[in-house]
């Protein structure tokens, strides 16, 4: 009997083990309840599955703790999410050994601490000898495990974005002790020193400690030799000439600028006659300038993000989306948003966008379960806008990179190719758009949204229509973002999606500056800084600014049921962004 009920109550489970299933999901609004049943755990019966190389148990406030016999239990597994549950405020049974892992994502959770016996897994021998990501990020982590290193000692990504951090520990950064980190993220956290010993990383490639509490960075840190892309944004540096280089420079100009030296250093030594009494000029401008305050407020003005929202009425034709009663039962929350100003034709600008896209995906959107973003080129989209859900047989779209096919028709044609990727790797994960198949399950009718010329523009979870493709002449986009979950995340999302783009877009923009100015590096080295004000693309006071206009959600009959932004959105920005509504 009691065998029964844990099959009636974990389904999932009995179809795993009857298909000798690699990868398990675990999501939706019922896992919360079950998982209380549980006693805030995952269901004993889980561990039984040996097979399993990939487990995601995402979007769960009532799951505590992983519960006893996952390392005992699961050998196989390479990948562990549990990403946007109540993990915490420790590990309780820690989390390893766990010979085989190479992916750990706990972001998003309630974790305070990771003390020995409560954390990843045991030092000797390492728990995690073969982990390449680990990502804390959004969690409450005042201090990391002193012993990371030697549990995870092929580490290649780490990710603590989003905590209370106050310092790295001392043997993070121990010669040889993380040999293979690239990645390096700890952003908004309460970092108040950078330890010199940070040189020690020798395959970092990738630094961001962005709004933090720094106000030195060392020297050191350009003995790094393969470090490439560095963010420091939003810390109070004493050195207010180094602050504005990390607002507005290439990384391989601040690395200059801090290899010799700092303030121009051994630099000016090598610069003769003239030369030298230009520096010596500029200096002594800049000095007084600093002394009568417009030194630090350039400083500020540099560093600032601004974000214009443009009000619904101040728009002469604003977007508005329709929502038809048919979406209640199958994805009924939808916010959308106009952005105007970016520049996506430098160099990689439009791919950075659409990797940026990609991990908002696989992050906060946790696979696309929580929420499904769709941009658009705004000059093809042709509103007013229809939010609707229709039968898959009567749903048409022209996907992204295919031909024009109905919805049930182009669902076959991605399962199909789902079975062939599986074939060919022999293995159970599938990549692209065919990851997202099982979120349309036991569903009878299929989300989208159309346009005034009836087009279907996008197919939400899965793709989008080429008729509205961004391109690198894109300036202006449509942005939407919708849910099965809340309308709270979809705000959330969208949120963020602007502040990056916001981010992307400056710094797009200064590259731009840099690369038309021939002494750029020279420049950077002697002290003398590039000024954003040249910039043909920026705005008032040398900054971008992205404009976004406000969209409304309506429903058949003219009702209001939501604007974004409101005045309640974009509140909680960091202090290098402004908002000017």
């Amino acid at each position: 009997m009691a065998v029964a009920a844990v099959s009636e109550a974990w389904p999932e489970l009995e179809l795993a083990e009857r298909e000798r299933r690699r990868e398990l999901l675990l999501t939706g609004p019922g896992l919360e309840e079950r998982v209380r049943a549980a006693g805030g755990c995952l269901p004993p019966r889980l561990f039984t599955l040996p097979l399993l190389h990939y487990l995601e148990v995402s979007g769960c406030g009532s799951l505590r703790a992983p519960g006893p016999g996952l390392a005992q239990g699961l050998p196989q597994l390479h990948s562990l999410v549990l990403r946007r549950n109540a993990l915490g405020p420790g590990l309780s049974p820690e989390l390893g050994p766990l010979p085989a892992l190479r992916v750990l994502d706990l972001s998003g959770n309630e974790l305070e601490e990771l003390p020995p016996g409560q954390g990843l897994g045991p030092a000797e021998p390492p728990g995690l000898p073969q982990l390449q990501s680990l990502n804390l990020s959004g969690n409450r982590l005042r201090e990391l495990p002193a012993d990371l290193a030697r549990c995870a000692p092929r580490l290649q990504s780490l990710n603590l974005t989003g905590n209370l951090l106050d310092a790295f520990p001392a043997a993070l950064f121990r010669p040889g002790a993380l040999p293979l980190l690239s990645e390096l993220a700890a952003a908004d956290n309460r970092l108040r020193e950078l330890s010199p010993d940070i040189a020690h990383l020798a395959s970092l490639k990738t630094l961001d400690l962005s709004n933090n509490q720094l106000s030195e960075i060392p020297a050191e840190l350009a003995d790094c030799p393969k470090l490439k892309e560095i963010n420091f944004r939003g810390n109070k540096l004493r050195d207010k000439r180094l602050e504005k280089m990390v607002s507005g420079c290439q990384t391989r100009s601040i690395l200059e600028y801090l290899r010799v030296g700092g303030r121009g250093g051994r630099g000016r030594g090598r610069a003769n006659g003239s030369e030298k009494e230009d520096a010596r000029k500029k200096k002594r401008e800049r000095k007084q300038r600093r002394e009568s305050g417009e030194g630090e407020e350039e400083v500020a003005d540099a560093a600032k993000l601004l974000l214009r929202v443009l009000h619904v009425s101040e728009n002469p034709a604003p977007l508005t989306i329709r929502v038809s009663p048919e979406v209640r039962d199958v994805r009924p929350y939808i916010v959308g948003a106009v952005v105007r100003g970016m520049d996506l034709q430098p160099r990689n600008a439009l791919k950075c966008f659409l990797t940026s896209q990609t991990k908002l995906h696989d992050e906060l959107c946790e696979k696309r379960t929580a929420a499904t973003i769709a941009t658009h080129d705004l000059h093809s989209v042709r509103g007013p806008l229809l939010y609707t859900a229709r039968p898959p047989q009567d749903l048409k779209i022209v996907p992204l990179g295919r031909k024009e096919a109905k919805a049930h028709e182009l669902v076959r044609q991605l399962q199909l190719e789902a079975e062939e990727q599986r074939k060919q790797k022999k293995r159970q994960s599938v990549s692209g758009l065919h990851r997202y198949l099982h979120l349309l399950d036991g569903k009878e009718n299929y989300p989208c949204l159309v346009d005034t010329d009836g087009d279907v523009i996008s197919f939400p979870p899965i793709t989008n229509s080429e008729k509205t493709k961004i391109k690198k002449s894109t300036c202006d986009l449509f942005l939407e973002v919708t849910s099965a979950t809340s309308l709270q995340i979809c705000k959330d999302i969208m949120d963020t999606l602007l502040l990056r783009m916001a981010e992307m877009n400056k710094h797009t923009l200064e590259n731009k500056e840099e690369e038309s100015l021939s002494d750029t590096e020279a420049d950077a080295v002697s002290g003398q800084l590039p000024d954003p004000q040249r910039s043909p693309s920026a705005g008032k006071d040398g900054q971008c600014p992205l404009v976004v206009e406000q969209v409304r959600v309506v429903d058949l009959e003219g009702g209001l049921r939501v604007v974004y932004p409101s005045k309640a959105d974009l509140a909680a920005v960091p202090p290098h962004v402004t908002v000017v509504r």
